[in-house]
């Protein structure tokens, strides 16, 4: 339990990392694109080697398919929901947003807040579910998720800004944010007594939120902000993945 809690706070910490960076200096958002494309492949990889990969040996393709596209659709689902309400801006970097009304920006703290503990939550539950599959935490996992955390806090931060959110505010919410992380790696060691089918589902279910996330907030951004180079840029995130997982 306090094994999950400890490396659920330490991943998730990379979003206050990200918020304190951009409060006290200017990042160019080419750089910003180029993170986010790094955590991208380094959480496509971790979702493959590590959820994927350790479900499939202990359940079914059955279970892992209903896991996989339910999380990505329910994902789908709440994403719309969110974005319809402000948290759509969560991953933009631009500080001017200058397509968006200035009262529809006054308004979307909260749907940034919601939005990013969306995002974070699937990906702390991995740290806890893989402490079940693998009897020990995955570093390649905690540290995928720290990489994809960073432009996270980093992104989201600037959109608090935007929302008129005052510094103070801001670190309030990101130690929430973390909180919450810590709570959902801890619940996924709380399936210990399941059964290894339930397990698989939930282990698929998380991953499959995990790369509906990506390719709706994270791929976008970081394509818009770095370019043509953030292919790359993924293509060594996940290499990353695969050698830490073989370490």
């Amino acid at each position: 339990m306090w094994n999950a809690i400890m490396w659920g706070t330490i991943a998730a910490s990379a979003t206050m990392l990200g918020a304190v960076i951009v409060l006290l200096v200017s990042i160019p958002k080419r750089i910003i694109g180029f993170i986010m494309a790094l955590g991208t492949g380094a959480l496509i990889g971790a979702t493959t080697y590590e959820l994927l990969e350790d479900a499939l040996e202990i359940s079914g393709f059955t279970e892992i398919g209903l896991g996989f596209l339910g999380g990505a659709l329910v994902f789908t689902i709440l994403d719309i929901i969110v974005s319809h309400r402000g948290g759509k801006h969560r991953k933009v970097t631009d500080g001017k947003q200058q397509s968006i009304a200035k009262t529809a920006v006054k308004g979307s703290g909260l749907g940034i807040f919601i939005g990013t503990i969306m995002d974070t939550l699937p990906e702390s539950a991995m740290i806890g579910l893989s402490i079940l599959t693998e009897d020990s935490v995955s570093l390649a996992l905690v540290i995928s998720i720290f990489i994809s955390n960073l432009p996270e806090g980093i992104s989201s931060t600037v959109g608090l800004q935007q929302s008129g959110y005052s510094k103070k505010k801001i670190m309030v919410l990101w130690l929430a944010v973390v909180f919450f992380s810590a709570l959902s790696s801890w619940g996924g060691v709380m399936l210990e007594d399941a059964s290894n089918s339930i397990k698989a589902i939930m282990s698929a279910f998380a991953g499959g939120a995990i790369i509906a996330m990506v390719a709706s907030t994270m791929m976008p951004e970081a394509y818009k902000e770095g370019g043509p180079t953030v292919g790359f840029i993924t293509a060594i995130g996940i290499f990353i993945s695969l050698w830490l997982h073989h370490l």
